[in-house]
């Protein structure tokens, strides 16, 4: 008798990803789009139009879409999703989460960290220290915070963190390491790697809360500069 088993696919057919996977690669996409300001502040995001743009159907864009509200990184409106405008009240919150979860992430990484993670961290110092560029800077400033983040070895931390950083960058793209700034910053990397080095968790800490602070000022600063 005859097999009744299916046979295996066509080497001719490619094998179409899943409806999840096809969401999730253009959650991805516009999100990484978003953080980068591809699209201008305010913008009203269309499925229709994303569709076309990212050449898939309206389905996956919807589902990305709807995370994305979620994330805080866009909001509904009538026609579609409108890309969120930060108030100086969007940076007070965020400043305030950021400040309590770093902070927590800081004292943890104290007591945690390895002698890779000062490794890292004594490396990204040294780069910030060198760099010139504003787009370096920004950058190493970036992956230092991170570092910092993963001394801690607690993932929940550190998904909080991404979460509330992407936001930020969301809001505002200047660059808090740049210049006149940088000396200050890096002076105050240095003293948190100083408190995570003799295993201080409380130093740390203040530590993180007062860099922290000083950079929600300037962003501020540069806020009402913009809207007066």
């Amino acid at each position: 008798m005859p097999s009744t088993r299916p046979g295996p696919s066509s080497a001719s057919e490619p094998e179409r990803p899943a409806a999840t996977d096809s969401a999730s690669l253009q959650y991805a996409r516009l999100r990484a789009e978003l953080v980068d300001h591809v699209f201008p502040p305010g913008t009203v995001l269309l499925e229709t139009m994303l569709s076309a743009r990212y050449g898939v159907s309206r389905t996956p864009i919807r589902d990305a879409l709807t995370r994305l509200e979620h994330d805080g990184l866009l909001e509904r409106v009538v026609r579609g999703y409108r890309i969120r405008v930060a108030t100086a009240e969007d940076i007070m919150e965020l400043y305030e989460a950021r400040i309590a979860l770093e902070s927590a992430a800081a004292a943890a990484a104290a007591l945690r960290r390895t002698e890779l993670d000062l490794a890292r961290l004594q490396h990204l110092a040294e780069l910030l220290g060198e760099a010139t560029e504003i787009e370096e800077i920004t950058s190493v400033n970036a992956d230092w915070h991170r570092a910092l983040w993963t001394a801690a070895h607690n993932s929940v931390l550190t998904g909080l963190l991404d979460r509330v950083i992407t936001q930020m960058r969301l809001f505002d793209d200047s660059p808090v390491g740049a210049p006149p700034s940088l000396e200050k910053t890096v002076a105050e990397h240095d003293a948190i790697l100083l408190a995570l080095r003799a295993n201080d968790a409380e130093t740390a800490r203040t530590e993180v809360i007062a860099h922290l602070s000083r950079t929600r000022d300037i962003r501020l600063a540069a806020l009402a500069q913009v809207r007066p």
